[in-house]
């Protein structure tokens, strides 16, 4: 089915940067190739690899609070009347579209005013992400703000 396998060290894991990428050999012989080109190499990289593994060896475990709070989420927005589709969450990644005549660059905007950070993909959708900040209190008043909007 896939050849590689890309894992950010950063988003759900709370590294302040990197990732993993694994696929066989040759595919990885390419890759590297294809960083030094566009000068993605990095000198004196060890506290940045500690902080890495350090990741990987105590944030794992937790990345299941994040798809756990991804999915609250989505339990509430598919009751929301001005919400039109939420796609099945798997990850700490939520996509839900709203109603047309709404934008999603209208409601993104909108949720940023009251301190909600999202992303318009495209005219319906927007991308909600659940991450190592983000803890219960701010769970509870994600809710509240998307449950008091009523456009």
């Amino acid at each position: 089915m896939f050849d590689s396998i890309s894992v950010c060290l950063s988003k759900g894991l709370g590294a302040p940067v990197g990732s993993v990428l694994l696929g066989d050999k040759e595919f990885i012989r390419k890759a590297r190739r294809i960083r030094k080109v566009f000068g993605g190499g990095m000198r004196q990289a060890g506290y940045l690899a500690a902080a890495g593994i350090y990741a990987l060896d105590n944030h794992v475990e937790r990345l299941k609070d994040d798809h756990h709070r991804a999915a609250i989420l989505a339990d509430s927005l598919i009751k929301l009347k001005w919400i039109a589709e939420v796609i099945p969450v798997e990850t700490n990644i939520l996509i839900f579209k709203v109603k047309a005549p709404l934008l999603a660059m209208d409601v993104a905007r909108y949720l940023k005013t009251k301190g909600l950070l999202s992303i318009a993909i495209d005219k319906y959708a927007i991308r909600l992400v659940t991450h190592l900040d983000f803890n219960d209190e701010m769970l509870t008043e994600t809710l509240k703000i998307l449950k008091e909007i009523s456009f």
